[in-house]
C-alpha cells in the first residue's frame, strides 16, 4: 500500500467521524421520590397576576437539596399551583456569574428601565419543573428554561428569576397534559445573596459530608 493510499483511508475515516451523530447530553431530570432533605429558605417578591410588573407581594420560599441527582430546589405556591423549581450543578453557577454581573451593573447604574430585553440580559439556564394543584391531581413535571435578568417595578430595579412554560404529556391520556405558566420571581440584592450562599458549591458539599443539616419549619412531604 502506498503512503499516498494510506493518507486516503485515513482522511476517510476521519471525515465518517467527523459527520457522524454527536451524543445527545443527558437533560437534567430531578425524581420527586429521591433522597432530599431541607438547606435553608429565603424570601422573594411574585406578582399576584403572573406576570412581570404590577403590584409585588412577599413569600417565604423553602429550599431542598437531592443529592442523588445534585439539585437545589426552590419550593413554593403562589396561589393554586405548587411549583418546585429544580436547579441543576451548571445553573446554579450561571445564577452566581448572573447576580455578580447584575451587581456590577446596579453599582454602575447602568440598569434601563427601558431594555425590553433585561429579563433575560444575564443569560439563559436549562432547569427543571415539577408542579400540581390540588393534593390528588397530576403531579406534572419537565424541563424548562428559566431567564436570567433584572426588571424594575414601581421604579426600583429586582434581579429577576423568569420560569419559563414547562409541557408535560401524558403517555396515557391526552386529558392529563399540562403547560405550567411563566413565573417571574424578583429579588433584592440582599435576597439574592442568601439564595446565592445556599448554591454554593463548597456550602453543599459540606452538608453532605458532615451531616450538618439545618432544620427548617417546612418539608416537602407536608405539602404537594
Amino acid at each position: 500500500m502506498t503512503v499516498l493510499t494510506i493518507l486516503l483511508v485515513v482522511s476517510v475515516l476521519i471525515s465518517c467521524q467527523s459527520t457522524g451523530k454527536k451524543k445527545k447530553v443527558d437533560e437534567f431530570t430531578v425524581h420527586w421520590d429521591s433522597p432530599r432533605f431541607p438547606i435553608g429558605e429565603v424570601e422573594v417578591q411574585i406578582n399576584t397576576t403572573l406576570g412581570i410588573g404590577g403590584k409585588l407581594r412577599k413569600i417565604s420560599v423553602p429550599v431542598f437539596y437531592f443529592p442523588q441527582e445534585d439539585a437545589v430546589v426552590l419550593r413554593f405556591r403562589p396561589d393554586f399551583t405548587t411549583f418546585h423549581q429544580c436547579w441543576s450543578g451548571r445553573g446554579r453557577i450561571d445564577f452566581i456569574d448572573a447576580l455578580k454581573k447584575y451587581n456590577e451593573d446596579y453599582d454602575a447604574r447602568v440598569l434601563d428601565e427601558r431594555n425590553k430585553k433585561s429579563s433575560r440580559k444575564y443569560g439563559l439556564v436549562q432547569g427543571y419543573l415539577i408542579w400540581q394543584q390540588f393534593q390528588y391531581t397530576i403531579r406534572a413535571r419537565g424541563g424548562m428554561n428559566i431567564e436570567l435578568g433584572y426588571a424594575f417595578v414601581d421604579k426600583a430595579p429586582y434581579f429577576l428569576i423568569r420560569q419559563l412554560s414547562a409541557e408535560y404529556i401524558d403517555e396515557i391520556s391526552r386529558d392529563n397534559n399540562r403547560t405550567s405558566p411563566i413565573m417571574p420571581m424578583y429579588f433584592t440584592r440582599a435576597q439574592a445573596a442568601e439564595l446565592a450562599a445556599l448554591f454554593d458549591r463548597e456550602f453543599l458539599d459540606g452538608l453532605t459530608r458532615s451531616g450538618n443539616i439545618p432544620n427548617v419549619r417546612t418539608d416537602m412531604d407536608d405539602d404537594y
